[in-house]
């Protein structure tokens, strides 16, 4: 054994991000997952959950279950994690704008099962900045939402001290199209944001700030090239240690180190050669295990399928079982930093720095994170075009995509159960309990915590103590949402769309002619609207739609996310388009375009041909052509030109 060799370091924690269908089904997958040898929890919640909304909300239909666990109040806690002691796990909660509310029934749950909440380990999400960026699931305006933040991570810090009120999240930010220096930039200004927020709140005496700062952690992401993540993870640590020494005055070298927890990367999963994947994500969390001064403390990996549709629990085993050989199975843990000393790393992490300092300096002299929305939005946008125009023009190269596209079935895509379906029977079944139990609870005492939480509110008080309180007395998700919203309104956060309009993919100008003699033929610019029914917050295929539809000289109409079907309808009605396009990514597909259908007949829109982009598996692609959908596009449908000449025909056969 040399010097630089040890007994093994401890595994980092192994996660699967899950739960579907109902509290009670995702909690037989948690047992079931802890039984195979995962040691933490990671919750997906639904939709509606994670923009506060309860589950007979009209905006929750067809959303119910479908990407997440819906969690509507303290019995759906109860049932999601019944038998699981909270006290001995450490479970981490992907919310955002809520985060304060399932924090405060996760809180209220161990408290009934007689855990100490001072021993209470994990993490919320809570990072909202990037939810305007790249997720989608705000609620409220940036300022009251960084003081929810702010209220979380001051309440944490005296009662559940153990507890990351905050995950700073690079995740979606790499996925909406972020180059390393901006990932890097972008989810530092972030953390600042909140942490200027908590200093100048008050609620944090200085001499404690140094605890609040050990606090934060961060919850990144880890693409294919994995030499270059390397030097990103060990990047972000030189970083965050010196933000926390230089601008914080934190002296405690402990307290400054770089927590952070991963999902490798979901956005290069393709649907073409889908067993390819599992060689990509195996890559992938390389970048974040092999250097042991910048290891992720937790790691949760995709499944193979994820391009396919929702994963079934074996796709999920064997992702863990790919965390579980790497950490037990190989020599990874025994040795010191494999990097340190090499002039190529050291190299390529010196550049990574070099260029987030100046744009974190950028940010800085556009008043912060918070200030500078429309910036980041645009240029994630416009970093996202230049990245899909590299694939479609066959400069990076995606195999099965773009490359070597000729090979045998996979017969891991045979049959029907490729795919995990949730039963179409949830949302019904989750309502009528909803409704038992606004029926049985005592509701004086849930409309007594909710006045209290808006006086807080108003007041300017730290809502935690209200919302466990409301947790307690029987209020819902979207009770609790829907008194916040009276207080600070509500939020539509920028598209990033407006500024982009340049593109050097594929061939356009061919697609500019074709367009210019439509819209010449028809009197008027062929117009395309581009809508993002249901609560699906992930608008970067949609932003790409309508940039490049902008691009071939159409007027593409994009409002951004989160439109009832009824006004997407009274948008193409009242700006007269010629085409309406949908972009659905959570699986309620069938249900939103069948609504979209029926309201556009309604309307006498008949004859406007209607286009469909999202996970789509065949079986529901055939359903909506039937309903009388002209196209039905997919993540293997990569030449968004090429999308937008099929538009133009239809448009002409249509007119």
């Amino acid at each position: 054994m040399t010097r630089f060799q040890h007994p093994p370091d401890p595994p980092w924690i192994f996660r699967t991000y899950a739960g579907h269908s109902t509290p009670a089904e995702s909690n037989k997958l948690y047992r079931v997952n802890l039984a195979r040898g995962q040691t933490g929890l990671s919750v997906a919640f639904d939709l509606p959950t994670q923009t506060g909304y309860d589950s007979d909300h009209i905006l929750a239909r067809g959303e119910v279950g479908k990407v997440g666990v819906p969690v509507g109040h303290l019995g759906d806690m109860r049932a999601l994690l019944d038998g699981i002691p909270l006290e001995q796990m450490n479970t981490s909660m992907t919310i955002n704008a809520p985060a304060a509310w399932l924090l405060a029934l996760y809180v209220a749950l161990a408290e009934e099962q007689g855990a100490d909440p001072a021993k209470l380990t994990g993490t919320t999400q809570n990072d909202i900045l990037k939810e305007y960026l790249s997720r989608g699931t705000y609620i409220f305006p940036p300022a009251p939402s960084l003081k929810l933040t702010a209220d979380t991570i001051a309440w944490s810090l005296s009662t559940i001290p153990k507890w990351n009120p905050m995950n700073v999240c690079s995740y979606h930010l790499q996925e909406a199209g972020a180059t390393p220096e901006q990932e890097l930039a972008f989810a530092l200004a972030a953390a600042i944001a909140v942490l200027d927020e908590v200093k100048a709140r008050g609620e944090i005496a200085p001499e404690r700030f140094a605890d609040v700062f050990s606090r934060i952690s961060f919850f990144v992401n880890a693409g294919l090239r994995f030499i270059t993540e390397t030097c990103k993870m060990r990047a972000f640590t030189l970083l965050w240690d010196e933000i926390g020494r230089d601008r914080y005055g934190v002296t405690d070298e402990k307290a400054r180190r770089f927590r952070y927890g991963v999902q490798v990367n979901s956005l290069g999963l393709t649907e073409q050669q889908a067993e390819n994947n599992v060689y990509r994500i195996l890559l992938e969390t390389l970048a974040v295990t092999l250097s042991k001064d910048a290891r992720a403390r937790a790691v949760q990996l995709p499944a193979w399928n994820e391009a396919l549709g929702l994963p079934r629990p074996w796709d999920q085993q064997w992702s863990l079982r790919m965390q579980q050989v790497l950490a037990y199975e190989t020599d990874l843990l025994e040795y010191e930093d494999i990097f340190e000393g090499s002039k190529v790393i050291e190299a390529k992490v010196r550049d990574l720095a070099i260029g987030a300092r100046a744009e974190l300096a950028n940010i800085e002299a556009m008043g912060g994170a918070a200030a500078a929305l429309d910036y980041l939005k645009a240029a994630l946008v416009d970093s996202n075009r230049r990245r899909i125009e590299q694939i479609e023009s066959g400069a990076q190269k995606i195999i099965g995509v773009n490359a070597f596209t000729e090979g045998e079935p996979s017969p891991f895509e045979a049959g029907e159960k490729n795919i995990h379906t949730v039963d179409l029977s949830v949302e019904a079944e989750q309502i009528a309990r909803l409704k038992a139990w606004r029926a049985a609870r005592a509701n004086n005492a849930a409309e007594t915590a909710l006045a209290s939480l808006e006086a807080d509110a108003r007041a300017d008080k730290n809502i935690m103590p209200a919302s466990l309180a409301a947790a307690k007395a029987g209020v819902t998700t979207g009770e609790w949402a829907a008194t916040l919203r009276k207080v600070y309104g509500e939020y539509r956060g920028p598209t990033g769309v407006a500024l982009v309009i340049e593109t050097s993919g594929e061939d356009t100008e061919a697609v500019k002619r074709d367009v210019a003699a439509l819209s010449e033929k028809l009197g008027r610019q062929l117009t395309f609207l581009v809508g993002k029914p249901g609560l699906d917050g992930h608008s970067n295929g949609a932003e790409q739609i309508a940039a490049r539809a902008r691009a071939v000289g159409m007027d593409a109409i994009y409002e951004g996310i989160r439109l009832t079907p009824a006004e997407i309808v009274a948008a193409a009605k009242e700006k007269k388009a010629h085409a309406v396009g949908l972009s659905i990514l959570s699986g309620s597909h069938v249900d939103l375009v069948q609504e979209v259908v029926r309201l556009m007949r309604a309307e006498g829109l008949d004859n406007v041909p209607l286009v469909v982009g999202g996970i789509i598996p065949p079986a529901d692609a055939l359903a909506l052509k039937q309903m009388g959908v002209a196209g039905v596009y997919t993540p293997k449908d990569f030449k968004i030109t090429g999308i937008m000449s099929d538009v133009v025909k239809l448009v002409e056969r249509a007119n």
